[in-house]
């Protein structure tokens, strides 16, 4: 028997049919044909990090900040992270390893009370000496960059020395805006919009403008055309320049808003409920109106006899009936109980608008559009609506612990970045400058700068949906072992712990003689506690 032959056409025709399968599809994945009816018209670049953030950053950051001015939604989703993660008093709560350092565990306790004490001085210091510019405290400076973080994809920091002052270590939170290539340079392997990296891809360098370049003030003296050059640290370590953003691609040197993703939306929605405002706005002035009996037949006799200037004879009985409706609508008015009873002129009807605003699928909508734009800022739609009608406790909860765990990642990420080496600086000089005697035998403070610096920082506190109920499960982690007293006071409250018991000790001994302080033994079982043996008891 011969070997059959087969034909370029054919065997193409099987390879086809071999890739494709019985559904005719030009992938293996739907997401990768393009062919697809879905897909057809969605085709992407595929460019580097660099190459899709730079060149639309500032675009969209011009965008992202004009919905945080003007959009109710925006404004009030960045204000609910702001004063979550950051809050009034971030603060860090030192924790130096002192086992790395082969140093006793009493003086780190000492140094960590001394350390924590100046801090809340220097940066709660309502002359505000923290600050280059002196108008926040250094956890306003915080909110300030988180915020610049949410809206702008990036926080900016400047760590200066200030002479003159007290303590010389100040920051400034600095403008993204000012950071770019000096003289308006392209890009370039070396230089990507003002950061200045080395062979590795690692920022050695950042150039600042001096001005921001649209301030239109006339005093600025040609400074938005100088920039200068910052380093990131100086030659021991100590950081200068902080520059947090999320890295979401290798080789990503600047950020991009986190709005990004729902600024489309963001404007599609406030335009929207603007559009049915202003309807409900013109239904409600235009709730009436009367019909004349003029039907358009008359009108086109008056167009027809305004082009014979010698035929005036209709535009008189117009004008005369005219006046004569005006006078009985401007005299008649008869009242009765104060309230006005209008009498129509002959022939004459009412007629109503229909004000079925807003529209009826517009709470629908709207409420869609939103889970939408919650799920791209990380928060519930119940925050971001204070809407909590339709939540009940179990559901609350649950929203609350994703929520929070989210929070919890977002504000380690921006303490780390941010925060610490700015307080990493401050403790360098405090410890350089000899206010802290450190013992004879520890190791050099700079080479050892981590350990001695660890610390973790707290800002508010989760809260409660359930107060009695959440104590009760914070008390039952604690005495499994899966909690510590200072990590419960820290996640529900914002509280040190440490502070919490200097205060309960001070309360206790100031207690009259026959009073009993909640935290004292004999007071739990004054209301019944039935609980397991206590320490005393063990004892």
């Amino acid at each position: 028997m011969g070997v059959p032959i087969i034909s370029n056409k054919a065997r193409k025709a099987k390879a086809n049919a071999g890739r494709t399968g019985f559904l005719g599809a030009g992938s293996s994945y739907v997401a990768g044909d393009s062919s697809a009816d879905s897909m057809s018209s969605f085709h992407p670049a595929q460019k580097s990090a660099d190459a899709e953030v730079l060149p639309a950053r500032d675009k969209v950051t011009a965008r992202a900040r004009d919905l945080a001015r003007n959009n109710g939604w925006a404004a009030g989703g960045i204000n609910k992270e702001v004063d979550s993660i950051i809050g009034a008093n971030f603060r860090p709560i030192l924790k130096p390893d002192w086992k790395a350092l082969g140093l006793s565990e009493e003086w780190a306790s000492e140094f960590k009370e001394r350390a924590e004490a100046d801090w809340r001085a220097y940066a709660d210091d309502p002359r505000k000496f923290a600050d280059v510019t002196r108008s926040q405290t250094v956890s306003a400076m915080f909110g300030l960059g988180y915020r610049t973080f949410c809206i702008e994809g990036e926080a900016l920091g400047v760590v200066s020395w200030m002479p003159n002052r007290l303590t010389h270590t100040a920051l400034r939170v600095v403008d993204p805006d000012l950071m770019s290539n000096p003289d308006g340079q392209p890009d370039s392997p070396r230089l990507r919009s003002g950061v200045v990296l080395n062979k590795y891809g690692a920022a050695t360098h950042y150039w600042f403008r001096q001005a921001h370049p649209n301030n239109g003030l006339s005093y600025s003296e040609g400074e938005e055309f100088q920039w200068k050059r910052i380093p990131r640290e100086k030659r021991f370590g100590r950081p200068v320049v902080l520059h947090h953003f999320d890295k979401t691609r290798d080789g990503q040197t600047r950020g991009i808003s986190r709005l990004a993703p729902i600024i489309e939306k963001l404007k599609m929605e406030d335009h929207y409920s603007k559009v049915e405002l202003q309807a409900a706005v013109l239904n409600a002035v235009l709730a009436a109106f009367i019909k004349s009996p003029m039907g358009p037949n008359v009108l086109d006799e008056l167009i027809e006899a305004g082009g014979d200037e010698g035929d005036n004879t209709l535009f008189d009985s117009f004008a005369r009936m005219n006046t004569s409706r005006s006078d009985h609508y401007g005299d008649s008015g008869i009242k009765v109980g104060g309230a006005r009873v209008t009498t129509l002129y002959p022939n004459d009807e009412i007629g109503m608008l229909n004000t079925a605003r807003p529209a009826a699928q517009f709470a629908d909508f709207e409420g869609a559009v939103l889970r939408n734009i919650a799920s791209g800022l990380g928060i519930s739609y119940e925050q971001l609506a204070s809407d909590w009608s339709k939540t009940n406790y179990s559901s609350a909860r649950a929203a609350m612990i994703e929520i929070w765990r989210s929070w919890t990642a977002r504000r380690i990420s921006f303490a780390q970045g941010f925060c610490q080496p700015f307080f990493m600086a401050w403790l360098e000089e405090k410890v350089m400058n000899g206010h802290y005697q450190l013992p004879r035998n520890a190791p050099d403070f700079r080479e050892n700068w981590l350990f001695y610096s660890r610390a973790k920082w707290v800002g508010p506190g989760r809260g409660f949906v359930d107060p009695v109920k959440e104590a009760q499960a914070s008390a039952m982690r604690v005495a499994l072992g899966l909690s510590t007293l200072e990590d419960e006071a820290a996640e529900l409250t914002g509280s040190d712990f440490k502070e919490n018991i200097a205060q309960i000790k001070r309360e206790m001994s100031d207690m009259p003689k026959d009073c009993l302080h909640p935290m004292q033994e004999s007071f739990a079982k004054l209301i019944g506690h039935n609980g397991g043996p206590s320490i005393q008891d063990e004892d």
